[in-house]
Parts: structure tokens; C-alpha cells; sequence
């Protein structure tokens, strides 16, 4: 089945499905982190700081870790050119930085984001797949899908030079149904909130349940990334994300270890303010 590109214009501005989804990403976050602050009776507030400063960090992380990977500094400025793993370290730097500001603990930020980031990380891939970007390899499996116009269009020439197996004797310009690998990473990842969202009120130490996070993330992503048309294999045929997924992994299982029964971490004296009401 062929999927073209979601994109809505408004006069000269083009809003992409990508786009879009990125932003209900952060707003989903952003009220998921709001419900658990007023479950804790801590400040809601804190969720919209964290948001702001996650949107901020994450673009940037994004288009830097991109630009290291293709040498290519002109991606700054171009629409395109993001990648998950960069945005993740750059908007984590971006939310401890803020909380620490704030006075928050890092592990109460820690605790109240790992559910959001999960559902959040679902939601943004579907942009992916509304766009035709990070697809996987060729497939003739029922739910296989053609991106002729995607990033770049599944075409047999772009599969190949991707590093990617495809039928001998093709024209390069045939396109290719393939796995939609973005909507596969979609369903782990809601997978993920779910069973994360059941784990948040455990008697674990504060801040261990994002190690429960990484570890998941880390895992779903190294497997998902078997199936992607990928040209970044440098590593015995792994690629930059599986070494770094490895990594995540292994963060998560220190963090975790490390964390499980240390108790209760003091909220602070900004997270413990109630959020004011509103005027009505």
C-alpha cells in the first residue's frame, strides 16, 4: 500500500505530519508529567518547564548528533536532518539543567518524566511514517507499505544504496513496499508506557523507574534497527543506534541497580509549592 507525505499549507508556511506529531508528542508528554505531579500533590507547574526546556534541547541535540553522523554542518538549517538519539541527550541535558535551576532533584525528575518519554517516543513516530522517513528494509508481508514520496522515496536505487538486499535486476527507480518499521516502534513504545505507567507507583528508591525506561527503550530500539534500511553498519554490521542502544541499556541497569530502595529523595522546596489555581 503507497502512503504520501501529510502535509497541510497554510499559505506560505507547509506544516509537516512530522511536525505536528513532534508537538502532540510534547504536549501528550507534557500532561501525562502533569497528572503524576498532581497525583504526588507536587507542583504541576513543573511540567511545562520541563516541556519547554525538552523542546529546546532535544532540536538542538537532535540537528548537532545529526550533523556529527553526516558531516554535513548546512543541516543546521534544513527542516530535516533529526535524529532520536541525539534529541534524547539534548533534551535530557536541557531538563536537569532547567530542574537544577529550579532547585529540583534530578531523581524526582527522573521519576515523574519516564512514562511521558515512552508515550511521547510513540506518538513522534508516527510523524515518521507520515512523512516516509526511517522505514525499514523490503517486505511482502500484508502490512507492507510503498513510500514513493518519502524521505528519501523507498525506491530500489535508494534501498540498495542504503546497503539494503534487493531483487536482482530491478529498475532502480521501482519502488519498494517495506516495513513500516515506524509504526512497529510505535506499538512496542505504547507497550512501554503502559507497563511504565502501571509501574509508577511502586516502593522503588525515586528516579529508578527511568533506568525501567532505558532498559526498554534501549532493548526496542536495538531490535527495530535489524529491520531498518540503515548505511551507518560500521560496527561488525551493527549500527551507530545499536552501540548506542547497548549503552542505554547498560545506563539503565546502573541507574536502576543503583536507585531500587534508596527511598524517598526530598522534592525540593519549587516541586513541594502547590501549583497555583486558576482565576474563575
Amino acid at each position: 500500500m503507497p502512503v504520501s507525505p501529510f502535509n497541510i499549507s497554510l499559505g506560505p508556511l507547509q506544516v509537516t505530519g512530522y511536525g505536528i506529531m513532534m508537538m502532540v508528542g510534547f504536549l501528550v508528554g507534557g500532561w501525562l508529567i502533569g497528572l503524576e505531579l498532581e497525583r504526588r500533590g507536587l507542583n504541576r507547574n513543573y511540567s511545562s518547564d520541563i516541556v519547554m526546556a525538552a523542546l529546546v534541547g532535544g532540536v538542538i541535540g537532535a540537528k548537532l548528533w545529526y550533523v556529527a553522523l553526516t558531516q554535513d554542518p548546512g543541516a543546521l538549517f534544513s527542516r530535516g536532518g533529526l535524529v532520536w538519539y541525539g534529541g534524547f541527550l539534548g533534551g535530557v541535558a536541557a531538563v536537569l539543567a532547567n530542574g537544577w535551576r529550579l532547585g529540583v532533584p534530578a531523581r524526582w525528575t527522573m521519576q515523574i518524566t519516564a512514562p511521558a518519554l515512552a508515550a511521547a517516543y510513540a506518538i513522534g513516530r508516527v510523524g515518521c511514517f507520515l512523512v516516509g522517513d526511517d522505514y525499514g528494509g523490503p517486505t511482502d508481508l500484508p502490512w507492507a507499505i510503498a513510500f514513493p514520496e518519502g524521505l528519501p522515496p523507498s525506491t530500489a536505487g535508494n534501498l540498495a544504496a542504503f546497503g539494503v538486499t534487493v531483487p536482482p535486476g530491478l529498475d532502480p527507480s521501482t519502488v519498494l513496499a517495506v516495513h513500516p518499521t515506524q509504526l512497529y516502534e510505535t506499538g512496542l513504545m505504547l507497550i512501554a508506557f503502559m507497563i511504565l505507567w502501571k509501574l509508577r507507583s511502586k516502593d522503588w528508591g525515586t528516579g529508578a523507574l527511568l533506568g525501567v525506561y532505558l532498559m526498554m527503550a534501549g532493548v526496542e530500539r536495538f531490535f527495530i534497527e535489524i529491520l531498518r534500511a540503515k548505511d551507518d553498519r560500521f560496527f561488525g554490521g551493527f549500527t551507530a543506534a545499536q552501540i548506542t542502544s547497548v549503552l542505554i541499556v547498560l545506563a539503565g541497569v546502573i541507574l536502576f541497580t543503583r536507585l531500587r530502595g534508596a527511598g524517598e529523595a526530598p522534592a525540593g522546596e519549587y516541586l513541594s509549592l502547590p501549583a497555583p489555581q486558576s482565576v474563575k
